[in-house]
């Protein structure tokens, strides 16, 4: 087992030290808005006038702009912009998870996301408040005519320890496969995350239960994102499964991109150890479509 642990303390050194926008580089201006037209064009920057008929919107590329009523589709305070070279970054739309797993950071009330992957995964969540969030989930089987389909739920609530650089959390996943009897499952853990929501590393700890019988060794979780640009992120996360017989590796590594707020995340999952005879790497296809009000929206 020491080549996946080399690799995945490799991991750990790149997500902590590997630099992105720094106080530096980055100024941030709490008055600046996102104007969406129902073209679909978006421009951001400071509003200058609203009346009934326009906007006047001053922007660091195109100067001044007034925008017709009738055109805008909806106005939104941004709650963080962080200029690089003359690009906007805008905050993080999808910072509470990874690929899969939860981290520290919680949806903001209000807000949500629908998550699919390879079509059969399908999973739902919302903030109920700004520090719980709960959500629904099902792999369709019934589709195919199957006659059991699984089905779960999730809830989780988080604290900001240090505003921005520490969280903490604990969270449950309880699900059943319906059409079958004594087949509840689930996890329950909890999660420390370190860093900001463009780059940090979260570390969790889950007990899981099938049929009634909790495992006697907890699962171990170490994942991490990195924001490599104003659209895209490396995400990297990690399982060390223990049972009585064995013990497993699941690694993975791959990235995000934000198109049009909705998040392509791509990657592989590789298995090592238990009972895996060779190299295998399971291709991650995953989109997730938010919902909801992120931002207060003042039109």
């Amino acid at each position: 087992m020491k080549k996946p642990l080399s690799v995945l303390i490799l991991l750990i050194v790149i997500l902590s030290g590997i630099p992105i926008l720094s106080d530096a580089q980055s100024s941030q201006d709490s008055t600046k808005y996102q104007v969406e037209t129902i073209d679909g064009n978006e421009y951001i920057g400071i509003i200058l006038k609203q009346t009934p008929d326009a906007i006047r919107i001053k922007t660091d590329k195109l100067g001044e702009i007034s925008i017709p009523q009738s055109e805008v589709k909806k106005i939104t305070q941004l709650s963080a912009v962080k200029s690089k070279d003359g690009t906007y970054w805008l905050d993080n739309p999808q910072e509470t998870r990874y690929f899969w797993a939860p981290n520290g950071y919680n949806l903001k009330k209000g807000e949500g996301y629908y998550q699919n992957v390879w079509v059969l995964f399908n999973q739902a969540v919302y903030g109920i408040t700004n520090h719980f969030s709960a959500g629904i989930g099902t792999v369709p089987l019934f589709l195919f005519a199957s006659p059991y389909t699984p089905a779960w739920i999730t809830a989780k609530f988080s604290v900001p320890v240090v505003e921005n650089k520490f969280n903490l959390g604990i969270g449950a996943l309880m699900g059943t496969v319906i059409g079958e009897s004594n087949t509840g499952f689930g996890i329950l853990y909890g999660i420390a995350t370190f860093g900001s929501k463009d780059k940090n590393l979260n570390i969790g700890l889950g007990w899981g239960y099938a049929g009634g019988e909790m495992a006697s060794n907890p699962t171990v979780n170490i994942s991490g994102m990195i924001r490599t640009g104003p659209k895209g992120y490396l995400i990297t996360e990690n399982y060390f499964i223990g049972t009585p017989d064995n013990f497993m590796v699941l690694m993975s590594l791959g990235g995000r991109r934000i198109i049009k707020h909705t998040g392509l995340d791509f990657g592989a999952f590789i298995p090592i150890g238990g009972d895996i005879g060779s190299f295998v790497a399971i291709p991650w296809l995953g989109l997730t479509i938010p919902f909801g009000t992120k931002n207060p929206v003042i039109k």
